[in-house]
């Protein structure tokens, strides 16, 4: 270590706490502070520091905890002043307390450890380092007592425990001399469902959602919520919009509540960069209303809420039941490079966007880019494993598609041209399937075109249930095609860019489609060109934001969850320590369920090393990595364009998707490459290490393999009439169907197109062929076109991708990330 901080160093680039005691030391002088440094440094033609210049500076004490000292160095520094300059200026001061400001001390803490919160059952780490004179040792504390064996830099707790919250503290030695760390506070959350989603080190995520109340005056109320993240997430509750005074704990906790009390209830989560919100709950509060047995009121069974044994008092039910659900869970697949069709760009962006929205609403989202018929089918094995009674399904596809006789096919992204059914799934075999789960609500929102294909004459015999749980939201009319925006940037598609707008609200599904649907219809670029269309057999008040309650089959759902979390799994960051000395970070994060970014930093390399740089190489074939577009020094560079703010600097950065090819274990290069100071030769000296991260995130599900046994394939290519499905679409001579909301057949000529969607402003291309002769400005080529139909196409928007979520522990990245799924938006 040097005896002075390096002399090159700009003085506007010292730490805070350097300039600090330095302008403490010279303010408080009279005749070897700040206005004698200035004059000392005005005699020099380099940083000349005029009259004018020390007026403004001596201005500074007129202002509350103003500096005359903070605003002369900030003057110097501008001017090219360096660290050793002002040690030059401070000598000839003669201010022996000043210069020594600059010198470091001999133990000095450089990363400090961080508050946490954590899900129990992960790794804790907590990190402090120091750097003194001799060697340095560490002691950590919880509270007052030493952890055991704990004198290493990192303290690790694997797997973390319930009782390991708390706060904790380190100790540094060096010599004669100690320094503490600052105080790191570790609260463990304790629950099940997210327990292999995410990484300690995440960005601010909410994984614990309050649950709505009905209670009684008298009662007392206790809200929950939880989040993960480092530094510890900030908690206040709020009702009806308004901050509850000294409510600023995870648990919100009122006793013996009043009717006042009674409201709409959230809490406000934040860290130092990041802010969100809970759900929305409502908390009801019903009077209690005593009917004395002998008087003569009357009382029906219905309208009693409780006995109390051997009482002579009634209670009236006011509250309206709770529906809940027992696990909810969702797919969404978005198909966009296709291989022999033209190329979409929304789906990724709308995949990403209802990614992030479901998570909030507690879904088990799945989400997945560009498969093939047979990964699409098994993907779709995978989504039927996680349901079971009482479940809410939810499946969201964007890509090409189309209606044949009322049923949906999705089209993926191998299929031929043209293509059949054959080819494709079929959306309503697909609800029988889930009918045969006995899940309480079915939602189904399909971002595709439902024009006929003519090319395809099967007549699928999907024979559904009689079930009131269906839903249908429909991108677009039958017979209609969808668009999405032409835009140099990443947008929504017009469905997504509304629904996201509403799919939080606490209403049943059906409410918020309708306003979507509204919201769509007042959209200018899309009137008369697409509307959306909801169909429902919907009976009961479901809504996408109803509590959980596991029910009886509470061993079946912890199983789903851990098939769930088994393809959500990111690698474990890790440190790669080479030959040579130098130390690697190997970070990851997941941008889709088969869609892995993996970055490297430097973390440590020899003084005598003058260059040093780590990259990814060797990856399996399955994956079809584009080596142009590996390796590269931005986010940007490799296709990660959505969160590229969200990762560490300074990093090489590599993307990997189609993750559900992955035959084999992942397993690639890290090639260290470095050249030294007293080398004559120029060229780079090479170190490697193998390193094997098993098959993260989707690829452990195998969706690869040949479809199976249970496959969806099953129901798909059943022969049939059209006059034995229930869902199908009648013909002119019977245009009726189910319309949501008034259970009651309507004229479907007399449905108004009110449902498009694009964007004002932004710059849509024609429509592909099936438009007729009509080719409209705003907007872009039909986004999900059978193959059959003709017209100009657009051309392909390139390789696109959006950035992701992390799994990373580098303090001194001083960037957080989760090991969870996150999609972006467009």
């Amino acid at each position: 270590m040097s005896d002075s901080l390096e002399r090159s160093t700009k003085i506007n680039s010292l730490k805070e706490p350097v300039v600090k005691r330095l302008c403490e030391v010279l303010d408080k002088s009279s005749t070897k502070g700040w206005r004698k440094l200035g004059e000392i440094v005005g005699n020099d033609r380099r940083f000349k520091v005029s009259s004018d210049d020390m007026e403004m500076c001596s201005l500074k004490v007129l202002e509350l905890e103003g500096s005359p000292s903070l605003m002369l160095l900030r003057l110097m520094g501008e001017r090219g002043c360096t660290t050793g300059h002002l040690m030059d200026y401070l000598q000839t001061l003669g201010n022996s307390e000043a210069l020594q400001c600059l010198k470091p001390p001999a133990l000095q803490i450089l990363i400090q450890p961080q508050s946490v919160s954590i899900i129990c059952g992960h790794n804790l780490r907590l990190s402090c380092h120091a750097v003194g004179k001799s060697p340095v040792q560490y002691q950590w504390f919880k509270s007052k007592e030493e952890v055991p064996n704990s004198f290493s830099p990192d303290l690790v707790i694997s797997p973390v425990q319930m009782k390991d919250a708390g706060f904790y503290i380190c100790r540094v030695n060096c010599g004669d001399a100690f320094e503490f760390s600052q105080w790191a506070q570790v609260d463990v959350l304790n629950i099940t469902l997210w327990q292999s989603y995410h990484s300690l080190d995440g960005r601010l995520k909410v994984v614990i959602q309050p649950q709505s109340q009905r209670l009684h005056v008298g009662e007392d109320l206790q809200l929950e919520c939880g989040a993960v993240g480092r530094p510890i997430p900030r908690y206040q509750w709020h009702r009806n919009g308004v901050p509850i005074l000294n409510a600023t704990k995870r648990k919100l906790m009122i006793p013996h509540v009043m009717q006042e009390q009674q409201g709409r209830y959230r809490c406000e989560i934040s860290s130092s960069s990041e802010r969100m919100w809970t759900n929305e709950v409502d908390v009801v509060i019903a009077p209690r209303i005593s009917v004395q047995i002998s008087g003569a009121m009357e009382c029906s069974e219905d309208d009693i809420y409780a006995i109390g044994e051997g009482s002579n008092e009634f209670f009236l039910n006011s509250i309206p039941e709770q529906l809940y659900a027992t696990d909810k869970v969702a797919l969404l697949i978005g198909n966009l490079s296709y291989q022999n069709h033209p190329q979409l760009k929304a789906p990724m962006v709308d995949v990403y966007d209802l990614t992030n929205l479901l998570r909030q609403l507690n879904f088990k989202v799945v989400s997945l880019l560009d498969l093939t018929e047979s990964e699409m089918r098994n993907a779709v094995d995978e989504f039927l494993l996680l349901l079971h009674k009482g479940v809410y399904g939810l499946l969201y596809y964007a890509g090409h598609g189309y209606e044949n006789y009322g049923n949906s096919f999705m089209v993926p992204v191998d299929a031929p041209n043209p293509y059949r059914s054959a080819n494709c799934l079929c959306v309503q075999s697909i609800l029988k399937l889930m009918q045969e789960k006995e899940t309480d609500l079915n939602v189904f929102l399909l971002d595709m075109c439902r024009k006929r294909n003519i090319h395809d004459d099967s007549t699928p015999n999907v024979v559904l249930r009689v079930t009131a749980n269906i839903v249908f939201g429909y991108a677009t009319c039958q017979d209609a095609e969808a668009f999405e925006l032409s835009s140099t940037g990443f947008t929504n598609g017009v469905f997504v860019k509304f629904l996201k707008k509403r799919l939080l609200d606490d209403e049943k599904i059906t409410v918020v489609l309708d306003r979507v649907a509204e919201d769509m219809g007042q959209f200018d670029a899309t009137k008369g060109k697409q509307a959306l269309e909801i169909r429902s057999s919907l009976s009961e008040r479901r809504a996408l934001t109803d509590p959980i309650l596991p029910g009886d089959s509470a061993d079946l759902a912890h199983a789903h969850s851990r098939q769930w979390a088994k393809a959500h799994e990111l690698p474990e960051s890790m440190c790669l320590n080479f030959d040579c000395g130098a130390q690697i970070k190997l970070g990851f994060a997941a941008e889709f369920s088969n869609v892995l970014v993996i970055y490297t930093h430097i973390v440590k390399k020899p003084t005598d090393m003058s260059f040093c740089q780590a990259h990814v190489t060797d990856f399996s074939q399955d994956l079809d990595v584009d080596p142009k577009l590996m390796n590269r020094e931005t986010p940007e560079e490799t296709g990660i364009y959505l969160l590229s703010s969200s990762l560490p600097q300074h990093c090489l950065y590599t993307r990997l998707s189609s993750l559900q090819k992955l035959r084999e274990e992942l397993v690639f290069t890290v090639c260290l490459q470095g050249t030294f100071t007293a080398m004559d030769d120029d060229d780079p000296i090479h170190w490697t290490k193998s390193v094997n991260i098993g098959k993260p995130l989707i690829a452990r599900l195998d969706l690869h393999r040949a479809m199976r046994r249970n496959s969806c394939l099953q129901t798909c290519l059943m022969p049939h009439s059209p006059s034995h499905s229930p869902c199908h679409s009648p013909g002119p001579e019977h245009r009726h169907h189910l319309y949501h909301g008034s259970h009651q057949t309507q004229d479907y000529n007399r449905l108004s197109p009110q449902h498009r969607y694009l964007d004002i402003g932004e710059h849509l291309q024609g429509a592909v062929g099936g438009c007729g002769d009509i080719y409209y400005e705003n907007l872009s080529q039909c986004r999900y076109d059978p193959p059959y139909t003709s017209g100009g196409l657009s051309s392909s928007p390139g390789r696109l991708s959006i950035p992701i979520e992390t799994t990373d522990d580098i303090n001194e990245l001083q960037t957080v990330f989760i090991n969870s799924l996150q999609l972006q938006p467009q």
